[in-house]
């Protein structure tokens, strides 16, 4: 049975085993990954999905059995089949989802004195508070408490550790390639071996935009059989398996990323336009700090104490900060350029962008001239365009802190020690209950 608002998502099933459902000659390992699924309306449907393999009687194969033979008894092939647990949600907390798939899965697979109507019928009840830091303790009632922590705001992404391991797999220079890739409407395309890897890395992409919001096809993981989405002529992120590498390989268009080998492809027929300068050459000393922060003190005769390298929820958080700072001084002033047209039924917000690049002297860029011609830049300005909204972190950098992030360029202790107020404003918005959830026994 339906909800009246949300509909039961059809073709799940190709989502649920992205290189098709096969049976195995042994029992491998549960696996959980989240799949994103955008309906009509450009709600998406966070699809968390836990899979694993029981035996099945094979009747087609058989073998005999060792000291058996002369009584001529023969024992059917045993095999195992995927059965996968979804659990198919308009809110975003993997970690949660996971522990209470994890739940249901313990007491299926242990056969443990537990109803599983009653753990399915007790989540699908549990009210989940508004944003804002508010808390919901709650158990599937097998003995467990699981422990839900809202953001205080919810327009801020909410990230882990992936934009940390996002760096990590690809580098700075490859990373901030994607980025401009994206802002500039290219299409984008993850490949890896690991199904929750091309997850992680599709929003750490996506979140390193804020605070603009991707609105082309968003598909972490596409499943084998809608490969032809890849020949789309919109934009778009998708994330496939690696075993499809050699199907990718023909499409002109696409930058490809490869999570497991560390590489990107960018086709000839791709002009990729590039951060303007001083921009580029901060934002890359910055994440150069921030990720290895032995770099400046490489060369000395008497280093100092190896520096510690921030944990790495918290480095994610301190990379993110150094895309708010980027975005604070690429859109500083564009409240100036507003314009509020009230002739029609509904106020209409323009923005002169002649103006805004006039100012600032870019013109003649390519890159921020893309970036304001794009979708993405629209549905900035309607979104926060209006006088009177609820603001966040990037409304206060933008309107209060640009004058400091000028002043900090040439002082890094300075710089490193504002990314740093930024990553805990960032770390404390969801206090990292959200990101941390463990299977309750």
């Amino acid at each position: 049975k339906d909800w009246e608002d949300t509909p039961f998502p059809q073709g799940i099933e190709l989502f649920c085993q992205p290189g098709g459902w096969q049976l195995s000659k042994e029992r491998k390992q549960p696996t959980f990954f989240v799949v994103v699924l955008t309906d009509i309306d450009s709600e998406r449907h966070y699809c968390s999905c836990l899979t694993f393999y029981e035996a099945e009687i094979n009747l087609q194969g058989t073998k005999e059995i060792e000291g058996e033979e002369e009584s001529g008894l023969i024992q059917p092939a045993e095999v195992f089949a995927p059965k996968s647990l979804v659990l198919v949600s308009r809110l975003d907390y993997p970690e949660i989802f996971r522990a209470c798939l994890g739940l249901i899965y313990t007491v299926y697979v242990d056969s443990l004195n537990v109803s599983l109507e009653t753990l399915i019928a007790n989540l699908c009840s549990c009210l989940v508070p508004a944003s804002g830091g508010s808390q919901k303790l709650f158990s599937l009632g097998a003995g467990d408490r699981q422990l839900i922590q809202t953001p205080l705001h919810d327009s801020l992404p909410v990230t882990g550790t992936s934009v940390a391991l996002l760096f990590q797999q690809l580098g700075i220079q490859n990373v901030l390639s994607l980025f401009c890739a994206v802002l500039t409407e290219n299409k984008v395309l993850f490949h890896s071996a690991s199904f929750q890897r091309l997850s992680d890395a599709c929003r750490a992409l996506e979140s390193l935009m804020f605070p603009l919001k991707y609105s082309y096809p968003y598909i972490p993981i596409l499943p084998a059989q809608l490969l032809e989405v890849l020949s789309s002529p919109t934009p778009f992120i998708i994330g496939v398996h690696s075993v499809f590498r050699n199907d990718i390989h023909e499409l002109l268009d696409v930058i490809i990323a490869d999570l497991d080998g560390g590489t990107i492809k960018i086709p000839e027929c791709i002009h990729l336009s590039q951060l303007p300068e001083p921009l580029l050459h901060q934002t890359q000393m910055a994440l150069s700090l921030v990720l290895h922060p032995d770099l400046e003190t490489a060369d000395y005769a008497f280093p100092p104490p190896r520096t510690a390298l921030s944990h790495s929820k918290m480095l994610d958080k301190e990379v993110r900060a150094i895309f708010l700072r980027l975005f604070a001084q690429l859109f500083q002033g564009y409240r100036s350029c507003l314009q509020l047209i009230r002739i029609h039924a509904e106020p209409v917000i323009h923005f002169h962008k002649a103006a805004f690049l006039g100012q600032r002297g870019l013109i003649e860029n390519d890159f921020l001239t893309k970036v304001l011609n794009g979708m993405a830049f629209a549905g900035f300005v309607s979104e926060r365009g209006p006088p009177f909204r609820t603001c966040d972190l990037f409304d206060e950098l933008v309107a209060f802190e640009v004058e400091r992030i000028k002043a900090e360029e040439g002082n890094p202790p300075k710089m490193i020690k504002h990314v740093r107020e930024l990553a805990e404003q960032l770390f404390k918005n969801v206090n990292d209950n959200t990101e941390n959830s463990d299977f309750s026994d």
